[in-house]
């Protein structure tokens, strides 16, 4: 099973919602892949500021071994993920991470990718988007991956209404709550584990 969470904004628990699914489904074994797309005099080594402008390392893919438990892979670990992996492109250059991906996606009968780009690429079997209302923020590319989505996990009480964003879209879709702390929902789980 392949199970993608993206979101609209920078900031709105997408890596505690993946870490909330984790743990809720120990018996998954989940490989997760946090997917870093950075722009401009950033490093894909180490998501560093850099002036290389990417020609040395364009992408880089790294293995979680559980020394740097505050990073995003890291926590997926900490929640119970068996590997745990950190794609980083530069912005718009995704597909040259493909075959790096495809590679673990063989490797792993499930896996969760917190990312929206990787959506232009694969199908996967259940995608949800992480929103939070208080932040107006709404990136294009969560925009235009939005009817992909099967439903938004909603990380804050605040209603969900953005510039430019059908309200239509936003309605159509099933809504989870799961707020901060524990940015979980039982029901959210339930539809992932009923997904064909």
């Amino acid at each position: 099973m392949l199970v993608v969470v993206g979101g609209h904004s920078r900031n709105i628990g997408k890596t505690s919602v993946v870490c909330g699914i984790i743990r809720a489904t120990p018996e998954l074994d989940w490989t997760a892949i946090k997917i870093t797309q950075y722009g401009h005099h950033v490093c894909s080594k180490g998501g560093e500021p850099c002036e290389c402008a990417d020609p040395r390392h364009p992408v880089a893919v790294s293995q979680e071994t559980g020394e740097a438990p505050d990073t995003d892979s890291g926590r997926f670990l900490a929640a119970g993920a068996r590997r745990a992996f950190w794609v980083r492109t530069p912005g718009g250059h995704l597909g040259a991470a493909l075959p790096r991906l495809r590679q673990i996606l063989g490797l792993a009968p499930n896996v969760i990718v917190e990312s929206n780009s990787l959506l232009q690429f694969l199908k996967p079997d259940f995608c949800c988007m992480v929103v939070d209302g208080s932040v107006q923020d709404f990136k294009a590319s969560s925009q235009r991956f939005l009817d992909r989505a099967d439903a938004l996990v909603a990380t804050s009480d605040s209603p969900l209404t953005w510039p430019g964003v059908p309200a239509s879209v936003i309605a159509a879709l099933p809504r989870f709550d799961a707020p901060a702390p524990g940015y979980k929902n039982p029901a959210l789980v339930n539809k992932i584990l009923a997904t064909p």
